[in-house]
């Protein structure tokens, strides 16, 4: 398989399992479990994205796409980094890079640039979602990596 497959199929995994991850949490905290991947539009809808409980091509699948591109991102990265070490276990690596995926969304980019979860979710359930990642990046890693 070419690391271009690998990335996509690894960003896929991490982004639907995130996503799936903040769905269920954000029910538990009362909301509709479409509103965090709406709130991800708040690039370009402003801060009330997070506040559409609707399914729609303006809010889900702009926030949805957006998140997709981040997720392969950060996927292109956590598999670069196992090309380069393959002899290393893989659990420092991705929790390595979902630390620095949850560093940069909260505290490098600017507001409008955040995945704008936290308009919609408590921390805790915001660390889930990188520890969803996480997850992914672990269940996709080769089994020459492990």
């Amino acid at each position: 398989m070419s690391f271009l497959s690998r990335v996509l199929m690894t960003g896929a995994a991490a982004s639907l399992s995130s996503v799936g991850v903040l769905g269920v949490l954000a029910k538990v905290e009362g909301r509709d479990a479409v509103q965090p991947v709406n709130a991800t539009s708040h690039w370009l809808h402003g801060e009330g994205a997070g506040h559409s409980r609707d399914v729609d091509a303006s809010h889900t699948l702009v926030g949805f796409a957006t998140h997709c591109a981040a997720s392969v991102f950060w996927s292109a990265l956590f598999l670069r980094l196992r090309k380069a070490r393959p002899e290393r276990s893989p659990v420092p690596d991705a929790l390595g890079v979902a630390a620095l995926a949850a560093v940069v969304d909260y505290a490098l980019v600017p507001k409008r640039l955040t995945p704008g979860w936290e308009a919609v979710l408590s921390p805790a359930s915001i660390a889930l979602a990188y520890v969803a990642m996480t997850a992914s990046f672990l269940a996709s890693s080769p089994p020459r990596d492990r």
